[in-house]
């Protein structure tokens, strides 16, 4: 937060002007947004109906009127380009000002009496400022997304098998960056924005595996789906095709512990004893056989906790590994499937996301290569979309 006292030199001068001098490579419009998100305050005054502050910044200001900016020291260095003190525009900081500092504010842009640049380029000049720094070109990585569900706090994706949920490397490019990225190509974000708040997803998905991953697209959405998830008010359901006949609907459960160097986990029915079992995790997974031949089976899978491998690593543990997982699954199940269908990771994919609080109840399509193999396999049945939403 930085504190400015306004001086002598301020007195009457416009809320609105005073900023734009000192946030001046700022745009007008992100001045008045913060304001509005109470960013900005004026002796302590927000925008909350009782001590209102005019968010036009029409306001006059006084010698020994406070204005607080409530920006990190990155954000406000970048709109105020690193002014330590703005003595010419009527005001001081807190902190001691020197003279070579004053002397920076000579070189600021000539602003009008109605508070605009007299730049016809400044919201360009913002633009390409709020751009600075970004170590991504968005507008070179952009992709159209499968849309599930959005509105104006939240999205839903059907992530596609191989794109990462997250970085994983400093030099890769996940969801989070394409989500990013169809934001500000449709004008949901703007570069100013991601000065304050950048759009992030609440769960993960294998790179393999595909399906729902649900994403906040501003504070208040991140907030409300992170805490759904942590507090795990929602349903998860993911479909996948296994090995074997599965004719029974049943709950296993059971004890997950990951090595994490191995990047693998281990699932055992009791806690082992004689050892630190400190990292062994309760599991519990719920699967539904949807369509099944002699060979394979269409699962719909209920992911009640949700541990890292839990769907693949369980399943395997009762011999009904997935198709194409070449980490837990056999040999030469997977083997069939590449050869016969180009399967090239696991079969499983994240179908549908129930949170009734937020009255979301999504599912998406049934994959192609699920189509293909279940046809291939003689699995598949008319009305097979219809049973796995009725399924629960």
């Amino acid at each position: 937060m930085k504190e400015l006292i306004i001086d002598k030199l301020g007195d009457n001068q416009r809320l609105d002007k005073y900023l734009s001098k000192y946030l001046s490579a700022a745009s007008k419009s992100f001045i008045y947004k913060m304001l509005r998100k109470k960013n900005i305050t004026l002796n302590n005054k927000k925008s909350d109906g009782k001590d209102k502050l005019a968010v036009d910044g029409s306001e006059k200001l006084q010698s020994g009127d406070s204005v607080k900016i409530f920006f990190s020291d990155e954000t406000l260095n970048k709109f105020s380009e690193g002014k330590s003190c703005i003595s010419n525009a009527g005001s001081r900081q807190t902190n001691n000002m020197t003279d070579k500092a004053a002397d920076n504010t000579a070189n600021e842009p000539a602003v009008r009496t109605d508070g605009k640049h007299t730049d016809s380029t400044a919201d360009k000049y913002s633009y390409t400022a709020s751009k600075k720094g970004l170590s991504i070109d968005y507008e070179k990585i952009y992709r159209p997304l499968d849309i599930v569900y959005e509105d104006e706090n939240v999205l839903f994706i059907n992530k596609p098998v191989g794109m990462l949920s997250q970085k994983a490397d400093k030099n890769d490019c996940s969801l989070v960056e394409y989500i990013t990225a169809y934001l500000l190509h449709n004008n949901s974000l703007t570069y100013e924005d991601l000065a304050m708040f950048t759009p992030s997803i609440c769960n993960r998905l294998d790179r393999n595996t595909s399906g729902i991953i649900a994403a906040g697209k501003t504070m208040k959405g991140l907030q409300e789906l992170s805490s759904h998830f942590k507090e795990r008010t929602l349903t998860k359901y993911y479909i996948c095709i296994v090995a074997g006949k599965v004719d029974k609907r049943q709950l296993i459960k059971g004890y997950l512990y990951k090595d994490k160097k191995l990047n693998k986990v281990t699932i055992c029915q009791t806690l082992p004893k004689g050892r630190d079992t400190s990292e062994y995790l309760p599991i519990e997974t719920e699967y539904i056989p949807v369509a099944y031949s002699d060979n394979a089976t269409l699962l719909k899978v209920h992911l009640i906790t949700g541990r890292s491998h839990q769907i693949r690593a369980h399943l395997a543990s009762i011999n009904h590994p997935l198709a194409g997982d070449y980490k837990y699954g056999k040999a030469s199940f997977n083997r069939r499937f590449t050869d016969k269908y180009n399967c090239k990771s696991q079969l499983l994919h994240s179908y549908e996301l129930n949170i009734p609080d937020m009255d979301i109840h999504i599912h998406t399509d049934i994959p192609d290569i699920f189509l293909n193999i279940l046809k291939g396999e003689n699995i598949w049945q008319p009305g097979i979309q219809e049973v796995l939403e009725a399924l629960h």
